[in-house]
């Protein structure tokens, strides 16, 4: 080997050692008596053994600030590829500087590009404040991809690709925007603190004197601002959290979510929920028991358990395929409907719709809670983000209504017809009505039993008489075609994985596949709204709506519509510039008449291909439309 070789490849050598130590072994040991993993030790732990592989591990490593203080590049957790950045705080304090926000923009940008999750591990005090006698500007140095840019980054990403955010230490200043732009996040007890203006400003600004615990602590935002979907006790506990929280994950939004083995009967009675479960209305009970007793293994992932306790959401399998699970908590409120209720199960909606996560909804509500307190927080504009979210969802939806469902109950939890809910089932013990049953007997029969010799018996005899007759779902199943069927409660399971079995095959349950294969119906038109940037088509998703299929620009730059009646089998190339920049096969039935790109271009002469140029100079893009021979 040469000399200068063997010179090179020790000082490179020399220099990635001295990158993986951050700050300094000084540092690094100060970070562990703070009881904290370091950055580079919480991605070796979240990931799988030698599976990281980083993004620009030597930048600033010159001026003695490597990777700029961000950890990034891609690994695998339990062998599905994921992106994921970490902050040091052992460099510059963890702030973000000019290329450690590049970092991470870049970070989500492929994550994005490859559709594959992306995971921030947070540990930053926020923006690096510029030299104000260096620098040209009074915000520092600009990028067009930087910490600022990385919001819109994580925007195209939402709901495209599950994003997980894990706030580590201090994350402060605009620095917190990224990750209430994502998913979930995840904080650590006693030493993760979330807030845009700390303890000191707030003195200063309000006079006030609070620690950053009390402004912005896991316990803060778990139970009060619902910021934080889950806290834990330690960083591992916390990147344990992540990987079983992605297990039940698509990798994209094109792809239905992993299926795992649990080793659980399809085909298992839940014998115990009748024990679980009193008969009377308002007697209390705790959720958690039922849905433990229904999934596969008793295993269920709970989002925001300690926010808006009155419902209940999460992850959990059935058949080892991953649901997702709605449920009213009686133990809380006795399980009425809130405006932090609406906003927590809205959410979570969205995302199973998102990701392909089918939904169970498990009910028992008297329905909105009353009152002046919820009325002025908006109850009606939150409760309409629960309407939203049910009817726009076009996957699975399986609802079974336990014990009650009075008045709007029956709206919020989407048991109602039209609200898209493929299947809805009651047990015998249900009742169902406008109103509870006391409430209705008072205001049908409340003169009857003010006039009576013994009102309390007469209202007690009315009673009876009304849940046994009105309000029994056995009477109510026989007029409405809503309810599918009237089931024991130990067949619960066993129903709700034969329903999902047959919803599995749901129209627009996921997007198109990756090569946009559609088999339309004759008649049928297709529109393609396609992205096109300097060299390739960008991201695009695929949701069908009703029977058109429409593509959903991810990211913007110059976009061109394609509309096209249904005609022959066919394969379309969109070439920009002269270069190929990708293709798509459809099998379409009969011959295409017309293709309108920025206008109308009738067939030539050749049966068997067709060539145009688009006119408009800003998308020079010419389109090949070639029969696809037997």
């Amino acid at each position: 080997m040469e000399t200068k070789t063997e010179h090179r490849i020790k000082q490179l050598r020399e220099i990635k050692a001295k990158v993986l130590k951050g700050g300094g072994e000084k540092k690094l040991r100060l970070q562990h008596e703070e009881g904290k993993l370091t950055a580079r030790e919480r991605l070796d732990y979240l990931l799988d053994e030698g599976s990281f592989v980083e993004f620009n591990m030597l930048l600033s490593h010159v001026e003695g600030d490597p990777g700029d203080g961000l950890v990034s590049g891609h690994g695998t957790i339990d062998g599905r590829t994921v992106c994921v950045f970490s902050q040091d705080r052992t460099v510059r304090g963890g702030s973000i500087g000019t290329l450690h926000g590049y970092k991470m923009h870049k970070t989500v940008e492929n994550a994005l590009e490859m559709g594959v999750p992306f995971i921030g591990l947070y540990d930053s005090p926020g923006a690096r404040l510029p030299k104000i006698t260096e620098s040209k500007t009074a915000i520092g140095d600009l990028m067009q991809k930087s910490a600022a840019s990385l919001f819109c980054v994580n925007t195209q990403a939402s709901g495209v690709i599950p994003q997980i955010s894990a706030i580590m230490g201090t994350c402060a200043g605009i620095s917190v925007y990224s990750p209430a732009l994502t998913d979930f996040i995840f904080m650590v007890d006693e030493t993760s603190h979330m807030f845009i203006t700390g303890p000191a400003m707030v003195k200063s600004v309000m006079g006030e004197e609070i620690t950053a615990e009390q402004l912005g602590g896991a316990k803060i935002h778990c139970r009060v601002s619902g910021e934080c979907d889950r806290r834990f006790p330690g960083d591992k506990e916390c990147l344990d959290g992540i990987r079983d929280l992605l297990s039940y994950l698509p990798a994209n939004a094109d792809q239905r979510p992993p299926v795992m083995e649990m080793g659980d009967d399809p085909g298992r009675l839940n014998e115990d929920l009748m024990d679980i479960i009193p008969p009377l209305p308002s007697r209390p009970y705790d959720m958690h028991k039922v849905i433990n007793s229904l999934v596969d293994g008793g295993r269920f992932f709970e989002i925001k358990p300690e926010f808006a306790g009155e419902i209940i959401v999460g992850l959990g399998r059935l058949n080892n395929q991953a649901v997702g699970i709605v449920a009213n908590q009686p133990m809380v409120r006795a399980g009425s409907l809130t405006v932090d209720s609406s906003d927590k199960q809205s959410r979570f909606i969205r995302f199973c719709d998102c990701f392909n996560i089918p939904i169970v909804v498990l009910v028992d509500t008297p329905a909105y809670l009353p009152g002046r307190d919820q009325e002025h927080k908006g109850i009606i504009r939150h409760g309409a983000k629960v309407i939203h979210a049910l009817c726009e969802a076009t996957v699975p939806r399986i609802a079974v209504v336990l014990r009650k469902s009075y008045g709007g109950g029956n709206l919020g939890m989407g048991v109602l017809p039209g609200l898209g809910t493929d299947q809805v089932y009651y047990w015998p013990i249900g009742e169902i009505g406008v109103l509870g049953a006391e409430a209705s007997v008072e205001l049908f029969f409340g003169k009857e039993i003010r006039a009576s010799e013994n009102p309390k018996e007469m209202k007690e005899k009315l009673l009876e008489e009304y849940v046994d007759k009105y309000s029994n779902p056995m009477r109510e199943a026989s007029a409405n075609w809503n309810i599918e069927d009237i089931i024991e409660p130990m067949e619960t399971r066993k129903i709700l994985i034969q329903g999902l079995k047959f919803l599995h095959t749901k129209s627009g349950l996921i997007g198109m596949p990756n090569d946009m294969a559609v088999s339309p119906c004759k008649g049928q038109q297709l529109f393609f709204n396609l992205n096109i940037g300097k060299e390739k088509v960008m991201s695009v998703s695929y949701p069908r709506i009703g029977n058109k299929v429409v593509a959903k620009v991810v990211e913007r730059k110059g976009s061109c519509t394609i509309g096209m009646n249904v005609g022959d089998e066919f394969e379309l190339s969109l070439h920009k510039c002269g270069e190929f920049c990708g293709y798509f096969y459809h099998n379409i039935i009969g011959w295409v008449k017309t293709l309108q790109f920025g206008g109308t271009f009738p067939l030539g002469e050749d049966p068997d291909v067709q060539i145009w140029d688009c006119p408009n100079p800003a998308n020079r893009v010419k389109i090949e439309l070639r029969r696809i021979k037997e």
